[in-house]
């Protein structure tokens, strides 16, 4: 098979190509810069699947005309899957805390505020029927770390860390912020990736749906007529 993978940042392109030719794949995946949020660069019914990662509808959005666009240059009979990372327990032992960051979470806040709640990502199953998609359906799984944490581990976590709860909000009290410094901040004495059996978890769901072909649609059109 042949896969194409579609991002809008050039540099995010050039490291996927890095990746396939060092796997030697370069010949079956390639790469297209393009905006999922406007008209994809693809014929209509060129893909028999797509599939899209931490993009669309992530923590809020309008799913509605992605999805459209996604089930136009997808085949009848094709899948469409949405995933996007949808929660974490990345402070082992301070619960209360973490929950508290996390009620004023820097990363998100920009992308969550005037947003109602069926544009919530976790509505997304709500939206894939809306919008026509048959075997509708979601899954959540769960990605874990624990001592001993490789090096990329402990960047990706401390990352993790700053682009969770790194701005500080208004809402967070002087304690509480303080408590953050000492747990997340690498060369901190009490750096929590530095503590025995450090062990976390974070979950991802996944949204999946088929774009019904001529027959699956006459017989939904035949039921939904049985039905009134």
């Amino acid at each position: 098979g042949h896969v194409t993978g579609l991002d809008i940042l050039p540099e995010l392109l050039g490291y996927g190509e890095k990746l396939a030719e060092k796997a030697g794949l370069s010949e079956r995946i390639t790469f297209q810069e393009g905006d999922i949020f406007a008209h994809l660069p693809f014929a209509e019914k060129t893909f028999d699947w797509a599939w899209s990662m931490d993009c669309i509808g992530y923590p809020a959005g309008d799913l509605a005309p992605v999805l459209q666009e996604l089930m136009r240059v997808v085949k009848p009979g094709g899948s469409i899957f949405l995933l996007a990372w949808t929660s974490q327990q990345i402070l082992p032992g301070y619960p209360l805390l973490e929950a508290r960051l996390n009620a004023t979470c820097s990363s998100y806040l920009p992308f969550l505020k005037g947003k109602s709640p069926d544009q919530h990502f976790l509505r997304g199953l709500r939206r894939f029927e809306e919008a026509g998609l048959i075997e509708a359906r979601a899954r959540t799984f769960a990605g874990e770390a624990q001592a001993p944490l490789g090096e990329g581990e402990r960047r990706s976590l401390a990352s993790l860390f700053e682009m969770l709860w790194g701005q500080p909000q208004p809402e967070v009290s002087p304690e509480d912020r303080q408590e953050y410094r000492r747990l997340c901040t690498p060369g901190s004495a009490d750096f929590i990736l530095d503590q025995p059996g450090y062990y976390a978890f974070f979950t991802y769901t996944m949204f999946q749906g088929k774009i019904p072909d001529s027959s699956e649609s006459a017989i939904g059109k035949e039921i939904h007529h049985r039905k009134r």
